[in-house]
This record gives C-alpha cells, sequence and structure tokens, in this order.
C-alpha cells in the first residue's frame, strides 16, 4: 500500500502492477476533475486478506483525514460495492471503469457507480504524464481475463479480456523514453493474451517486436506475469535476440502437482513448466524466473505439496510470490474440501524458505562482478535480472566520481554500473563503479 502525502488527490494503491498503472491514470484523472481533499483507495480483490487490509486502511484513512473525501475503487469495490457503501468512513465508491473516468470522478452526486464490468469491451487508452515516485513505468496493454480458474474471482472483477492498441502502447512508451525513463513493464490482467480481440489479431511476441523496432531510444522493456502456454517460438526468439528485453520472467505456475493443476482449472501441466524454462534458459544463458505459487489449495494432500516444493527446483525459479490459499465466494474452488488454514500458513512458510534459499545462491554468484543496476531510489536499484541492489553509502570526505552515472548519490532512473560485493537479506551489496 502507498500511503497519502497531501492535502489534494492522493490515491492509495494495493495490489498489482496493472493497479499501480491505474492508480496514475486515476490521480490524473482526479486533478482533471477538479477534485482537491480526496483519498482514492484503489482497491485489491486477489485475497480475502487484501480486502480486509483494505476496509482496515479506510479507517485509518478518517481517522488521518477527517475532512477528505474518501473513494473506493478497484477490484474489491467491484465485487462488493455494498459492503464498501456500508462503511461510514466511505463516501462514495467506484468500479473499475468508473475509477478511470474524469466525468464520473467530478459526478459527486452518484455515491455509488459500479456498473457490469463484462460488458465493457475496449482496452484502456489513457496517456499519463508520469509516474510518482517510481523508476520505471507501467504500462497497461490489456485488461481483463477470458480463462476461468476455480480460485479465481479476478475475471469478474476486470471483465473480458481487451487488448489496447499496439499504436496507442507505442505513442505511450515514447512519450514516457522523452521523459527519461529507462525501464517499461508491460502489465496486464493476463497479457499473453494481448492481440487475440484485434482486427487483425496478434501476438504478444508481435507487440514486443514492433515496441523494440518502434521506439529504439527505450533501454529495457519487461514484461510481468505470463502464463507459461502463452511463451511461444516467438516469444522466445526475442528473448534469444533481443537484449533490450530484459532477461527475467515471471511464471504464473501456482502449484507443481498435476491433480492441483487440473483442480485450479489451469492451461499447462508442470512438465510444460519445466519445458519452457529450458528453451528459455538455453535461448537466452543467464536468465532467471519467478513464479506465483498458492500453497494449500483445497484437496492439496502432503504429497501434492512436496511436490511443488520440488517442483521449485525443476523449474529453477529464483523469486517466488508464495500466497496460502484464500477462499474467494463464488468460485469453484471455495466449494471443494478446504486444507486447515494452520496447514496452509505452514506449507507457504515452507515454500518462502525454498525460494530465500534459492534467492540467495542466485545473488552469491553475483560477488566479484560488475552489475548494472536501474536506480529506484538513492540507496536501491535493480538489476536486468530484477535482483535488488543495495549501493554503499558514499564515503566521508570522498569527492563523487566524474563519470556518468558514478555519482555518490544516483538519480533514480539512471542506469548505473556497479560492484557486487556482498549479499544481506535477498539483496546485493554494491560499490558504485
Amino acid at each position: 500500500m502507498s500511503a497519502p502525502t497531501a492535502r489534494g488527490v492522493d490515491v492509495v494503491t494495493f495490489g498489482c502492477r496493472l493497479n499501480s498503472f491505474e492508480s496514475d491514470v486515476i490521480r490524473a484523472q482526479a486533478e482533471r476533475a477538479g477534485l482537491t481533499d480526496t483519498v482514492v483507495v484503489n482497491t485489491c480483490a486477489v485475497t480475502a486478506e487484501a480486502e480486509r487490509q483494505a476496509r482496515q486502511a479506510i479507517r485509518k484513512l478518517r481517522r488521518q483525514r477527517p475532512s477528505a473525501a474518501i473513494i473506493v475503487a478497484g477490484c474489491a469495490a467491484q465485487l462488493d460495492p455494498a459492503r464498501f457503501a456500508a462503511m461510514p468512513e466511505v463516501d462514495r465508491v467506484l468500479g473499475n471503469a468508473e475509477k478511470l473516468d474524469a466525468r464520473v470522478l467530478a459526478d459527486r452526486s452518484t455515491r455509488v457507480a459500479v456498473n457490469d464490468i463484462m460488458a465493457v469491451t475496449e482496452g484502456a487508452q489513457h496517456l499519463i504524464a508520469g509516474f510518482a515516485a517510481r523508476a520505471r513505468a507501467f504500462i497497461e496493454i490489456q485488461n481483463g481475463c477470458d480463462h476461468r480458474c476455480t480460485f479465481c474471482i479476478i475475471p469478474f472483477a476486470r471483465g473480458p479480456n481487451r487488448s489496447v492498441a499496439p499504436d496507442h502502447i507505442v505513442r505511450q512508451v515514447e512519450r514516457l523514453v522523452d521523459q527519461g525513463f529507462a525501464e517499461v513493464v508491460l502489465t496486464g490482467v493476463d497479457i499473453g493474451d494481448w492481440g487475440r480481440d484485434l482486427a487483425p489479431g496478434s501476438s504478444l511476441a508481435a507487440l514486443v517486436a514492433q515496441l523494440l523496432r518502434a521506439v529504439p531510444a527505450l533501454p529495457r522493456l519487461r514484461l510481468s506475469s505470463i502464463d507459461p502456454s502463452e511463451i511461444d517460438d516467438s516469444l522466445i526468439e526475442l528473448f534469444a535476440t533481443e537484449p533490450r528485453l530484459m532477461p527475467h520472467a515471471h511464471l504464473s505456475l501456482q502449484s507443481g502437482a498435476p491433480m492441483i493443476l487440473k483442480r485450479m482449472k489451469r492451461r499447462h501441466a508442470p512438465a510444460d513448466a519445466i519445458r519452457v524454462a529450458e528453451r528459455l534458459r538455453t535461448a537466452r544463458p543467464g536468465i532467471v524466473f519467478g513464479a506465483d505459487l498458492i500453497a494449500g489449495f483445497p484437496t492439496e494432500s502432503d504429497g501434492m505439496a512436496e511436490t511443488t516444493l520440488r517442483h521449485v527446483d525443476e523449474v529453477g525459479l529464483t523469486y517466488l510470490h508464495v500466497f496460502p490459499y484464500s477462499e474467494r465466494p463464488g468460485t469453484p474452488a471455495a466449494r471443494m474440501r478446504q486444507v486447515p488454514m494452520p496447514v496452509r500458513k505452514e506449507r507457504a512458510e515452507r515454500l518462502r524458505i525454498r525460494a530465500a534459499e534459492r534467492l540467495d545462491s542466485f545473488l552469491r554468484q553475483s560477488i566479484g562482478s560488475t552489475v548494472e543496476a536501474l536506480v529506484e531510489t538513492s540507496a536501491i536499484g535493480r538489476t536486468p535480472h530484477y535482483a535488488e541492489v543495495r549501493f554503499a553509502p558514499p564515503s566521508h570526505g570522498v569527492p563523487p566520481s566524474p563519470g556518468p552515472g558514478a555519482a555518490a548519490r544516483p538519480r533514480p532512473g539512471a542506469i548505473v554500473r556497479a560492484h557486487a560485493t556482498g549479499v544481506a537479506a535477498g539483496t546485493l551489496l554494491a560499490d558504485l563503479a
């Protein structure tokens, strides 16, 4: 969650990278609508815990900002507007389409504006001026999802798959590069489905190739989470031939147990994930992988949990986002035989421990080498492989080096070279080169 900082228009963000992009759109649209002393809470619905945290934040915001208008928007608001409207702290509730519309934001006469998201057929066409307090820019290339995983409520919060036109995406990236952004992340609910609804149809690989060709000044392009079933030959070829496409893929795996994947109605088997990772590793030596994993999905046995733990090594994962399974009312999985919550948490903790071990092993391979890092703050950066780098503080009395990118306090958004000296708490330690 990002906290409010001013008495103008603030946006408090929960959840995914797509929400991060949309929060910047909301901020711009709210200012365009003339709103003042307003806080918009952009909610997430991926887990029950995310909704609980949003409600807790709303109550805290009301204590902090007694005079401000509090607008609740986003996925949780889309799914259950009445629950948020019933909170005495809330002034207005907006759905996922309405939150991006300056006219709706300006219309104070309607307390709840949440329409049928399944009727939305067009992708977002918002051009934003910049991204507050971030070194990289997130670009929404599609929204919604046409698939129905049994655990997931998000398609009902986001609607059907709808792609943003490629020319619009190119213009947005050009604009951001002109503003000095060195890295762009393509994001959405299911980015692998980009282009399938366009006429004529297209593909994510075609979009990536077009972007890199049309915007040669863009130093770094990164993909957000993608289903392994959507990584095709063309995309693998781009990883092999395009150095500006970052050597990092975050896979939407969820489990490593074949039966659990079937009960989730996922589109891949464990062998498919292993095969895709092997092909990408061959095409782009050194590429690293992250993954989303759900611990304690209904009917998961001890043996199935062990299989998923082994799968981390079989795929060769470096970064893990681990979630204990969270029941979402209205989903098929909520009606299955549930795993006790303490067991879910224990299995999630085992996965996190294994993830920490693998990340530590990966980072230690860089000690003694020179790495490039995109500066996020004066002390933190990210390598092309998405490793976090912590820069050593400048020595007292030593003037900054004159070379480009070697200032004692690097500018957020710059790409600098640093000498890796050690590892601590999942972070690479480095001295600026």
